[in-house]
């Protein structure tokens, strides 16, 4: 992992050997685009029950957005039966005082999204305040997960819920119980916080993205981190040796004044980034991919260019449509593309090979954190995904809307 700082903003470059795998941009004192994790104070502004949300002023200029689904409630101050049968309005009334976190940053005009349902993650634990919620990552075997299990019950907090993660893995009990203690203190602390007053405001700060993506990703893969800047490289270093000592001589100070190359050019990283903005990605065999972002969806063609193959059309087709569906998933991630995705593979007359294809997109998408389905090839030889959309994707953190032609890419010129 590469950390080039710069006066406007983070740079966070993951490399899987020297290809770039992911690549994040952490905006310098943003206090409105870059808050997700964070808890606010915040009062309901309005509500509006043909669209089952809220908005919620949480103290920045653009108000919060809070949907049904995620409201938390006691039953008892609602009148009626089910929960499921609840209104929106029934729920939460306008000028009500409520304690929430943001899920997803504001991407273009939606605001932020909020959830009642508070959590605080650490490195081996993710506390749920005022929650009976146990929980134990998916991602463990199944004899892990039993050994978590049986000490679970001494390391969760009274009135707390926790869930385990999957950095959880071998850990002891007293470390387990050390992360959840913190946790715990943690939320005392913005209890305490925002006891002080109703008024909408910031009242916990989640970590620096570069810590957080640390905290979410260090483990024994990575071979070193890599950081130019003396002062973050010292507060991530003290929160690996707080969380991970065995790991902390992997963090590497990076002296731009005594390197020959700055960090990036010597990863390839800048070269790399560029080419993650064409449209166009060519494959190894001499095929491309054609990808085109639209307000609605993303759509990816698949072409086999100068891939003529061997044997016969049938098998150059499959080979390049498998070898399209590997690049396919490593450029959803790099360039963090959400919503709903439509990829055009080449058509293919077999049903065998147009499974094996769906599958190896499955498989190869399966190295993604952010949370995808794919479904089966339509009638059309299209595959319809989606990708969660938690940030704005890679292109619109590094650049900025044209002021001449409006981010058409073109300009009219009528003669008039």
């Amino acid at each position: 992992m590469c950390v080039h700082t710069s006066k406007e903003a983070t740079h966070i470059a993951t490399l899987e050997g020297r290809t770039m795998v992911e690549y994040t941009v952490a905006k310098a004192a943003d206090e409105t685009n870059q808050i997700d994790g964070n808890i606010y104070v915040g009062r309901i502004q309005n509500v509006l029950p043909g669209m089952e949300l809220a908005f919620v002023d949480i103290g920045i200029p653009k108000n919060a957005v809070l949907y049904r689904g995620d409201i938390s409630f006691d039953m008892d101050d609602v009148e009626g039966a089910s929960s499921n049968d609840k209104r929106i309005e029934q729920m939460i009334r306008s000028g009500q005082t409520v304690i929430c976190q943001v899920t997803k940053n504001a991407i273009g005009a939606k605001g932020a999204r909020l959830t009642q349902e508070v959590s605080l993650p650490g490195r081996f634990a993710v506390l749920v305040p005022n929650s009976s919620t146990i929980g134990i990552s998916k991602r463990l075997p199944d004899g892990e997960r039993r050994r978590l299990r049986k000490i679970i019950d001494d390391v969760k907090p009274e009135r707390h819920g926790i869930i385990i993660r999957t950095a959880a893995e071998g850990v002891t009990a007293d470390d387990l119980a050390r992360d959840v203690s913190s946790l715990a203190d943690k939320w005392a602390a913005i209890e305490a916080e925002v006891a002080k007053s109703n008024q909408p405001r910031l009242v916990y700060r989640d970590l620096d993205l570069a810590v957080r993506v640390l905290r979410e990703e260090l483990n024994d893969d990575y071979r070193g981190v890599l950081i130019d800047d003396p002062v973050l490289f010292e507060k991530v270093r003290e929160y690996v040796l707080a969380v991970n000592p065995e790991l902390a001589d992997r963090i590497e100070y990076y002296d731009r004044s005594t390197e020959e190359l700055p960090l990036f050019e010597r990863y390839f990283v800048h070269e790399q980034l560029h080419r993650a903005l064409d449209r166009k990605v060519f494959l190894p065999s001499g095929g491309s991919l054609i990808i085109e972002r639209t307000e609605a969806l993303t759509v990816i063609d698949v072409n086999t260019g100068k891939n003529v193959g061997t044997t016969n059309l049938e098998e150059t087709v499959f080979r390049n449509n498998l070898e399209a569906a590997e690049e396919v998933a490593r450029q959803l991630r790099l360039r963090d593309i959400g919503g709903i995705i439509v990829i055009d593979f080449i058509d293919m007359e077999n049903k065998g090979n147009r499974e094996a294809v769906a599958s190896a997109l499955r498989q190869a998408l399966s190295r993604d954190k952010t949370r995808t389905q794919v479904f089966d090839i339509g009638e059309l030889g299209l595959i319809e995904m989606t990708r969660k959309r938690v940030n704005e994707g890679l292109l619109e953190s590094v650049s900025s809307i044209c002021t001449v032609c409006d981010g058409r890419g073109f300009v009219v010129e009528t003669g008039l």
